[in-house]
């Protein structure tokens, strides 16, 4: 290989290996969590053991400070339509974190309507999509959510990801407790 290609190679990787050491000194900051409802529900779901006992260990990354957390009024009206017993136990374990209140504006409701526009979700899905919405608004990384019927699906990801490109929002990723679960040295 002649010297001037090997030079141009080795910059070449050399950019390379910056980038990503920068990108990876970025990914290292706290990660901004929106928890929709599934998520605190799963807390004390009796009939889902192996999904509670993630859900808890999660929650106690959480408790620890780990992620910046946001819930939105979506969230605290799922939990208070929920039965006395069931609400006050969900009740006190948001009582346990730190996280930031999301109230849905116009705007949200704007970026929910999309997703029922453009079919990702049907209108009877509307507080999905007003999950997903006030997660890219309050400006999260990561939506976290159990539901996989209508948000950690590959169509609704797709969809997350139109949606924000379209209206020139960051990126938001859909994912279970479970994969926030994974990676780390406990």
């Amino acid at each position: 290989m002649p010297d001037r290609l090997v030079q141009v190679v080795r910059r070449g990787l050399c950019h390379i290996v910056i980038l990503l050491a920068g990108h990876y000194t970025e990914s290292m900051k706290k990660l901004k969590l929106y928890l929709d409802t599934s998520v605190i529900s799963y807390l004390d779901q009796i009939d889902a053991p192996e999904r509670m006992a993630e859900t808890r260990l999660f929650w106690e990354r959480i408790k620890a400070g780990k992620y910046d957390v946001v819930i939105s009024d979506i969230v605290t009206t799922e939990i208070a339509n929920s039965d006395e017993e069931k609400r006050k136990i969900l009740t006190s374990y948001l009582a346990d974190i730190s996280y930031d209140f999301f109230s849905l504006d116009e705007q949200s409701f704007r970026i929910a309507e999309q997703f029922v526009d453009l079919h990702i979700l049907k209108e009877k899905n509307i507080d999905d999509c007003r999950h997903i919405a006030g997660a890219i608004i309050s400006g999260c990384d990561i939506i976290v959510s159990w539901n996989f019927k209508h948000i950690v699906n590959y169509k609704t990801q797709m969809g997350v990801k139109a949606v924000t490109a379209l209206e020139g929002y960051k990126e938001l990723l859909i994912y279970t407790p479970t994969v926030l679960l994974g990676g780390e040295d406990d």
